[in-house]
């Protein structure tokens, strides 16, 4: 089985005219890159800012199909056209999936025809990544100078989370000492590109982060980390006024989805409302007012974003059984896959099977609290006994499995190991930041501090802010 290296060094194979969405997009980078000119100028001790046109969607990223020769030069050395590559340097193929792939399809744009590869892709549990191709997404395939595949990437999770650094996961997989394949999971740091914008409400919250160019991500992001102090269905009001500053994630070169809020300025009715994100550990972290109020409660109400109770906590008539038994939880009917979260802070005890909670995860909290989540389709990656996980990150996906007649989340809340109602419990308040870390929220906080202040400005001295940032 070969890939055939192309004769030149380098050359990108494309054909794609702009469209109107690229277009308008390449504008409100040139727009919002002038927001950060004018942000700077207004504020030259404010950290410094970057700027990236807003993702185009998956449809509209142009096929291409990169071949190179990946080459080292030496320090010092001068490379010249006529150099030949070593012979240890690798070529390169790239292709991004369509919709509408297959295996076979996408393997076929790379020139990789070996049937057995394929087969192995497809059978082999450790490649299961790649039974999911998602359009946009990349494959990549290594080749010696003799045309041998010596690596085959495909980067199924670009924009992942772990250990509180953005992540991108790939499914590497290469040939093995006895003719077959091997298959792994790797992990590569993302780079984190800082991003502003601002944005006045006229019709909705929705409407006026479109209008400035923010992610949908970004926005309900926004929502949820000011759900305590407005209540953005009903007391949004014309007028009111956002200043955000935010990150968006990079993986070789490309934008690959949106990271978290860093700090947000929210106008609602003539009051302000401020909110910083602070990491003491730089793993898992909160939202804070400047002046160091926790604007998180210490537990989520729900794991699951949009769901409905099926069965509440007490006694009930099993639906296993058919028998009257305590229920020690709260089920939480959703559809298999959906994502599930942790309510708290804390450290994964359990994580995999558990008899008749089938797929479970278990969390240690403060204070002798633990929560379970159980009848997961699968657990989410990266979620194995002793890691520590922060408030709504991903841990896993609702299912069936274990005694379960139906879709849903079973959770539970046990204090002293001993299960409680989480519907009706008093939940622990949320902590302030702590006096000994009182200097270094101040340190870390200060940069956010000033951009916003910045932006504020920004935002008074120009009469239609809105349309600096348009798409």
């Amino acid at each position: 089985m070969t890939l055939q290296p192309d004769q030149a060094k380098r050359e990108v194979f494309a054909s794609h005219r702009p469209t109107d969405s690229e277009y308008r997009a390449a504008r409100t980078g040139l727009l919002r890159g002038a927001l950060i000119a004018s942000t700077l100028a207004l504020c030259i001790g404010a950290a410094a800012l970057g700027m990236v046109p807003p993702t185009p969607g998956a449809a509209e990223l142009p096929e291409q199909i990169l071949r190179q020769d990946v080459v080292a030069v030496p320090p010092g050395a001068a490379l010249t056209e006529d150099d030949p590559a070593p012979a240890s340097q690798p070529f390169i193929a790239e292709t991004r999936i369509r919709s509408g792939d297959t295996l076979a399809t996408a393997l076929n744009r790379l020139d990789l025809n070996d049937p057995a590869l394929l087969a192995f892709l497809t059978r082999d549990p450790k490649a299961r990544s790649a039974y999911k191709l998602i359009p946009g997404r990349t494959v990549q395939a290594a080749a010696s100078q003799q045309g041998e595949l010596q690596w085959l990437r495909y980067v199924h999770t670009p924009g992942g989370e772990g250990m509180g650094r953005g992540v991108a996961r790939i499914l590497e997989v290469r040939p093995n000492a006895i003719g077959g394949y091997s298959a792994s999971e790797i992990e590569q740091n993302t780079d984190s590109l800082v991003q502003v914008a601002v944005g006045t409400i006229s019709r909705s919250l929705f409407a006026a982060t479109d209008d400035a160019g923010i992610p949908d991500a970004i926005t309900s992001q926004m929502a949820e980390i000011l759900s305590s102090k407005i209540d953005f269905l009903r007391d949004l009001r014309r007028g009111d006024q956002f200043r955000v500053v935010y990150e968006m994630r990079g993986h070789e070169g490309r934008i690959v989805g949106a990271g978290r809020v860093l700090a947000l300025e929210f106008t609602n009715q003539g009051k302000k409302h401020e909110a910083v994100w602070f990491s003491a550990d730089g793993i898992s972290g909160g939202y804070y007012s400047l002046d160091g109020e926790n604007l998180q409660g210490a537990f989520l109400q729900n794991a699951i974003k949009f769901s409905r109770i099926s069965s509440t906590f007490g006694i009930r008539k099993s639906p296993m059984h058919g028998e009257w038994e305590g229920h020690a939880g709260v089920d939480y009917a959703a559809p298999t896959g959906t994502p599930i979260h942790a309510t708290a802070d804390g450290v994964v005890e359990v994580a995999g099977w558990k008899s008749g909670y089938g797929n479970t995860v278990i969390i240690k909290h403060r204070g002798k609290i633990s929560t379970l989540y159980g009848h997961q389709s699968r657990l989410a990656d990266g979620i194995t006994p002793g890691t520590r996980v922060s408030q709504g990150q991903l841990i896993g996906y609702v299912g069936s499995t274990g005694w379960s007649t139906g879709s849903h989340l079973h959770y539970e809340f046990r204090i002293n190991e001993k299960p409680v109602d989480p519907l009706s419990v008093v939940m622990p308040e949320s902590q302030p930041i702590e006096p000994s870390q009182r200097e270094a929220f101040a340190l870390a906080t200060s940069p956010y501090r000033q951009q916003l202040q910045v932006l504020a400005s920004f935002q008074d001295n120009v009469q239609d802010v809105s349309s600096v940032a348009r798409r």
